[in-house]
């Protein structure tokens, strides 16, 4: 086996485990601001300015992460953003 070779599997091994499940916060004509930022601080550990940058992206683009890490860390978050009456989902 080429050092070449070595390497590159090397590379795609570590990207396997470094493959982050990410929740992803849908826009909705529903919600306000104010209740999205609250419940992005709350669910997810925002700090009050990174959960109203997302609250705009969201708004402008129809979507944005706002969330990545492991999928057990990552259910009981999206499920408070559910709970809240968010739309979002884990990918």
């Amino acid at each position: 086996m080429s050092r070449k070779t070595k390497v590159e599997e090397e590379v795609l091994l570590d990207e396997e485990v470094l493959k982050q499940n990410e929740i992803v916060l849908y826009n909705d004509d529903v919600n306000t601001f104010d209740h999205v930022i609250d419940t992005l601080i709350s669910a997810c550990d925002h700090i009050p300015e990174q959960a109203e940058q997302c609250a705009i992206i969201v708004h402008y683009r129809g979507k944005c992460t706002v969330k990545t890490g492991d999928f057990d860390d990552l259910k009981p978050r999206c499920s408070k953003l559910l709970s809240a009456g968010l739309s979002a989902e884990i990918i």
